[in-house]
């Protein structure tokens, strides 16, 4: 599953240079290691544009350490690439987390 969130710029600068590997977010959805999340950049009127696709790996939802309500993903970059003509072609990768703009 793809949970599509919103990320103000401040988050969404540090998720995409690599430095935040992680969401605080209200437990309103199922979320499940494995799924995904989109996060989608929103400048608080408006989407930008932006957005990095994330695998959660973890759910920390321990109360002693999350406010009642809420849930820490561990997340990790997800690696896009393309199929044409049945095969996988990955598409060029340097390093820095993929931030996809329209």
């Amino acid at each position: 599953m793809i949970h599509a969130l919103k990320t103000e710029p401040l988050f969404f600068e540090a998720t995409a240079a690599g430095v935040k590997e992680f969401e605080v977010r209200k437990n309103d959805r199922p979320f499940v290691p494995g799924d995904f999340v989109a996060l989608n950049e929103w400048d608080g009127k408006r989407y930008t544009g932006r957005c990095v696709l994330q695998k959660i790996i973890y759910i920390l939802e321990d109360p002693q350490y999350c406010k009642d309500g809420y849930v820490i993903l561990g997340l990790e970059p997800c690696k896009i690439s393309a199929r044409s003509d049945n095969r996988e072609r990955p598409f060029p990768f340097d390093g820095r987390i993929p931030v996809y703009e329209r």
